[in-house]
């Protein structure tokens, strides 16, 4: 169980901002749904001073990424443009008093959608400056730049902190000698040396290789075990499909619309990477709809 401060799970159950913004001039989104994460802000900037009017979030991810977008949309209320883009992922977290440091990514994808959303006022074509990066992750499609900048933006040195705030490697782990390689690269620019191993996640442990039924079997009883919970609130879910690494669920009863609906997902897709000893997304069935 993470340890969330007292801020972060008021901005959790209580967040500031959320929902579009009515007559938005500025729109910035990141990540998408078979990603696992997604955020769009919305703007409306003061076209005489570019101040920062009203700021508005939608968000599909855990309950650091909706506390993280809530926090970030006071930050930057009553800003400047320029003032905003000032605004680190640090400074979220410290609003927060903290993240924990496996939720620090949440953080990271706020920062790039306020760029994005700026940049999207300005009628500029953002670039992310990790556009043309060699992919290293492509469980949470984390590229070589991003990686990159993370890792110098906030003085990472190990890559359980690469982890942590990109979530590159926090899946099946086979990423993790490439982000070795980015570590040793960017910390030998500051005269640093990486040492190999360094507070490494582990990988998970090699099991034997499960038949179509049997994973889909496995995967149908952790959702199993997890419905009583569900129902003893009003809520429930239901395995629709599974295509490759994606598991596709529905909500349903009290579970349609909960705030606590992103968190449950989590902790269903924790349950059954953990059981089949493998990385699997859980979605929403419109996220299937959504990617055709």
């Amino acid at each position: 169980m993470w340890d969330y401060s007292d801020k972060v799970q008021e901005h959790f159950f209580s967040p500031r901002n959320a929902g579009a913004v009515q007559d938005a001039n500025a729109v910035g989104d990141i990540g998408s749904l078979s990603c696992g994460d997604a955020l769009r802000l919305t703007l409306k900037v003061d076209p005489a001073s570019e101040v920062i009017l009203e700021a508005g979030f939608q968000t599909f991810g855990c309950g650091s990424a909706i506390a993280s977008s809530s926090a970030l949309t006071e930050i930057i209320k009553g800003m400047t443009l320029d003032q905003a883009l000032l605004v680190s992922n640090q400074d979220i977290a410290d609003y927060l008093d903290g993240l924990p440091p496996e939720k620090m990514h949440c953080s990271v994808m706020g920062r790039e959608a306020l760029q994005a959303a700026v940049a999207n006022y300005r009628g500029e074509e953002w670039k992310d400056d990790h556009e043309e990066g060699a992919m290293v992750c492509k469980c949470f499609a984390v590229d070589s730049k991003l990686v990159e900048n993370t890792i110098r933006s906030n003085n990472l040195t190990t890559v359980e902190e690469v982890v942590n705030y990109t979530k590159a490697g926090g899946g099946c782990s086979a990423c993790h000698e490439g982000v070795e390689e980015i570590l040793t690269r960017v910390l030998a620019e500051s005269g640093q040396t990486f040492a190999p191993g360094s507070a490494a996640t582990a990988p998970a442990p090699a099991r034997g290789k499960l038949t179509n039924l049997e994973r889909i079997r496995r995967i149908e009883n952790v959702i199993e075990s997890i419905r009583p919970n569900l129902k003893r609130d009003h809520g429930d879910v239901e395995l629709v499909d599974v295509d490759g690494k994606n598991v596709y669920v529905n909500m349903k009863g009290a579970c349609v619309g909960c705030q606590m609906a992103s968190v449950t997902l989590e902790g269903i897709q924790e349950r059954i990477v953990e059981d089949l000893g493998e990385f699997v997304r859980v979605l929403p069935v419109a996220a299937k709809r959504l990617n055709g």
